[in-house]
Parts: structure tokens; C-alpha cells; sequence
């Protein structure tokens, strides 16, 4: 046997069809009994939605591939009419939809938020994402946390929410939880910060057509996908590699792609050990936590109203929101995020007070008629086995200078692939996708 991937989620995927199109033999183990990893399709009111990875943005080009070789196709993330309603300190702004569009303000909170957005992207656009460890200030800018430069750079209470709601909606984490070089690396990666933020032209730009997870779906059609495969043990000796499940089924091969979030990479048992250096790194670089909420309604009722669906809120449990209804609008579907810090403590409560906390959130912002759903859903992807948090890992003050050297760096015949692991378009499913690529290209390399 040739090689053997670990995960079945887009870059475990992209990899393994690389590798069969250069004529490599490639088994996949997966540990759930679908493929998709972070994308899952589901359903609310009869029609389907992604309970996991959702957009593709402008730049997301091989994903747009993709999309059209597998015979699929996207509609326009709704942004084409209303506006986009934003809270913060206390004061509400109905904004236009357009990339790079900032909430009304007072005069000095606005030229605060504008120098705060400028000395920001300045500073991103001095990393190398290949390499942000070898930034001249790398140990100024890895010693401190995100809220440290917020709280130095930002004077306004205003200010200072815009970055912090950004930094869970990019993020699903606190501006406390990370290092201020990690969200410099990530902000460009991905273009910068607006691209992030925004839809058109920006990273929520466009959906597929039945949910993203028929990419992942599609990409599986014609590979040796084994499902319902946890992985115990990767063994390895100079000449070959040894994956073994947990029901005791070993799997021999030349090389192995471990294309599952770092966290779960550091949980499997490697032998020998992974050095100190990459097993470390697993043990610091946690996955965010994030739950989508989604509420039905018989119309997307907010679009009469002159609102396009999209809330972003320093006022919480949910402080995100997006119409993600069908491309008809043939019923209204609201999505809700929760996000970071509000997410660790909401997913403490009971169902119905969950729900009803994210009801008054969607009530508060678009009226009453959002209080009464015709369905509810919710996910929440720190509580699922083989995924433990999402959308990304996020790194904490000090990883990228201690240990980022060994993130994409093989372990002899064991091999990474993840949208971790990306350096352009990281954490997104264009990073995944383009991270599988790469990792297969080194491994026909070196074969």
C-alpha cells in the first residue's frame, strides 16, 4: 500500500485524489460514518443548510475549482438589499452593505476605529505568513495577547467592542485567548482584516448550492474512503509507516497525511513519540469554540424591513448573525453565532434556556416575528468527538515564535495537512483544500 490519510475532511480529501491522480495507492480513515470533517450538511423547515463550513470567498480559487469540476455550483451570500445592523457601546447604526463599511459614530470614536483599523493592517501587512516567527519584533508582537494592543491602540469603548466582536467572529475566540502576531498572520493570509470581516468581495461572499458539504461528498466519489476508522497508533520505522485503528485493522504504507486539527493530531499515540518540539505545539494550539444556531421563519421577514439579516452586536449570547435562507428565499433561515468566552458559557445551560436566549437575541434585533420560528437547530462543535471546537486553532502568546517552525515540517513518514496549516486563505476551506495539495506534492516529491 501506498500512503494512508488520516481524515476524511476537505484536506484529507484534496490530497488523496492528488495523490490517485499521480497513480499512488491511497486508502482514507475516516472516524465518523460521513466524510466532510468541519462541513456537515443538515436541514431545517426542508431545506438543507451547513451545520459547518459555509462560505467561499472572493480569492478562494480552489475551491471555486472545485466547485466547478464536481459539478456544482454557488448563489450570493444575501447582501444585495437592506442594511447591515450594528451595535455597539450602546448606540445602533444601520449601515450599507459594502466591504469596508464602519458604523456610524461620534466623530472621535470614529477617527479612533479608522487610525485603529490602519495601524493594524500596517502592521499585518509586515508578516511573512510563511514564516511570522522570522518578523523582526516577532517576540514584542507574540508576547502579548490581541487585547493588550486593543486596549493600547484603541481609546473608545466603541473602538475597542469592534475588535473584540471581529475577534470572535474571525476567530471563535477572545482577543484574551490570543497572541497579537496570531491575528496579524491570520489577517493576512486572508487579505486583511475587512476581507475577513466582509461579504462582498470579502470571505462570506458566496454558498454552494445544497451546502458545502456536497464538495466533500463529491471529492470522496472514486476514492478508497473507509469510514467509521478512529485512528489509535501511527507507527513508524525508517522504511515504513503503520496506521492502526482502535478495533485493532493495520494499515501499511510508504507515507501518512494526519489531516485532522492539531489538537486531535496531538491525541494520537505515535511510535516512536513525536519529538518534544511537535507533540509540545499540539498542547497549545486549542480549537475555538463556536455553535450555530439557526431559526426558521415562513418568509425572511427582515428583508421587508429594509435588513439584510446581518447583526453584529457587542451584546450577547449571539452577536453575529447572517440570512443564510435558500437561494429563492423560499422561507427565512437566520443564522446565529455563538462565539468564544459567550459560547463556553451558554453551552453550561439547559436546551430551552439556550434556546430561548438566542430567540431574544434574534428578537432584539430584527422584531418581534423573530421569537416565534417554525423550527430551531443548533450545533455545537466543541461537543463533537472528532472535532472538539471550531472553526480553527488559535494561537496563544508565544506559540508562533516558540514552535511554529514545526507546524508544516514531516515527522519522518508522517505528514500534515489542515487549514491550520495553510498559509493563504488559513482556517478557511480554501486553506484546507489548498494544505492537502501541498502536503501531497512534497510526498510525490520525495516518492
Amino acid at each position: 500500500m501506498g500512503i494512508v490519510v488520516v481524515g476524511a475532511g476537505l484536506a484529507g480529501l484534496s490530497a488523496a485524489r492528488r495523490l490517485v491522480g499521480a497513480g499512488q495507492d491511497v486508502v482514507v480513515l475516516e472516524a465518523r460514518e460521513r466524510v466532510g470533517g468541519r462541513l456537515e450538511g443538515g436541514e431545517i423547515a426542508g431545506h438543507p443548510i451547513e451545520l459547518g463550513g459555509t462560505w467561499i470567498g472572493e480569492g478562494h480559487t480552489a475551491m471555486r475549482a472545485l466547485v466547478d469540476e464536481l459539478g456544482l455550483a454557488t448563489f450570493r451570500t444575501w447582501n444585495d438589499a437592506g442594511s447591515l445592523l450594528v451595535e455597539l457601546a450602546g448606540r445602533r447604526s444601520l449601515l450599507a452593505p459594502r466591504k469596508g463599511a464602519v458604523p456610524r459614530l461620534n466623530p472621535v470614536a470614529l477617527a479612533d476605529l479608522a487610525q485603529g483599523m490602519a495601524r493594524f493592517d500596517r502592521l499585518a501587512r509586515s508578516v511573512d505568513p510563511g514564516r511570522p516567527w522570522s518578523h523582526p519584533r516577532s517576540g514584542r508582537l507574540d508576547g502579548q495577547t490581541f487585547e493588550t494592543w486593543v486596549r493600547r491602540n484603541l481609546r473608545t469603548p466603541s473602538g475597542r467592542a469592534y475588535f473584540r466582536v471581529a475577534t470572535e467572529a474571525v476567530f471563535s475566540a477572545d482577543t484574551t485567548d490570543i497572541s497579537l502576531l496570531h491575528a496579524l498572520f491570520y489577517a493576512v493570509s486572508n487579505g486583511d482584516l475587512e476581507t475577513l470581516l466582509a461579504v462582498d468581495r470579502g470571505a462570506q461572499q458566496d454558498r454552494v448550492v445544497g451546502g458545502a458539504a456536497l464538495v466533500a461528498e463529491r471529492l470522496a466519489e472514486g476514492l478508497d474512503v473507509r469510514r467509521g476508522r478512529p485512528v489509535d497508533l501511527v507507527a513508524q520505522d525508517a522504511s515504513r509507516v503503520a496506521v492502526r485503528t482502535r478495533d485493532g485493522e493495520t494499515f501499511s504504507a510508504e507515507h501518512v497525511v494526519v489531516a485532522v486539527p492539531p489538537t486531535l493530531a496531538g491525541r494520537l499515540r505515535y511510535d516512536p513519540p513525536l519529538p518534544a518540539w511537535r507533540d509540545q505545539l499540539t498542547q497549545r494550539v486549542p480549537a475555538g469554540a463556536v455553535i450555530k444556531t439557526f431559526a426558521a421563519y415562513p418568509t425572511p421577514f427582515w428583508r421587508d424591513r429594509g435588513l439584510n439579516g446581518q447583526v453584529a452586536s457587542d451584546v450577547g449570547p449571539v452577536k453575529v448573525t447572517f440570512d443564510v435562507s435558500p437561494p429563492g428565499g423560499e422561507v427565512g433561515v437566520l443564522l446565529g453565532f455563538v462565539e468564544g468566552g459567550e459560547a463556553r458559557r451558554w453551552q453550561r445551560l439547559d436546551a430551552d434556556e439556550r434556546r430561548s436566549s438566542v430567540l431574544a437575541c434574534f428578537e432584539r434585533y430584527l422584531g418581534p416575528e423573530a421569537a416565534a420560528p417554525t423550527a430551531y437547530l443548533e450545533k455545537d462543535w466543541t461537543a463533537e468527538e472528532f472535532t472538539r471546537g471550531c472553526y480553527g486553532a488559535f494561537f496563544a502568546p508565544g506559540v508562533w515564535t516558540g514552535y511554529g517552525p514545526v507546524l508544516r515540517e514531516p515527522v519522518g513518514r508522517v505528514h500534515w495537512a489542515g487549514a491550520e496549516h495553510a498559509v493563504e486563505w488559513n482556517g478557511y476551506m480554501e486553506g484546507a483544500v489548498r494544505s492537502g495539495l501541498v502536503t501531497a506534492d512534497r510526498i510525490l516529491a520525495a516518492t
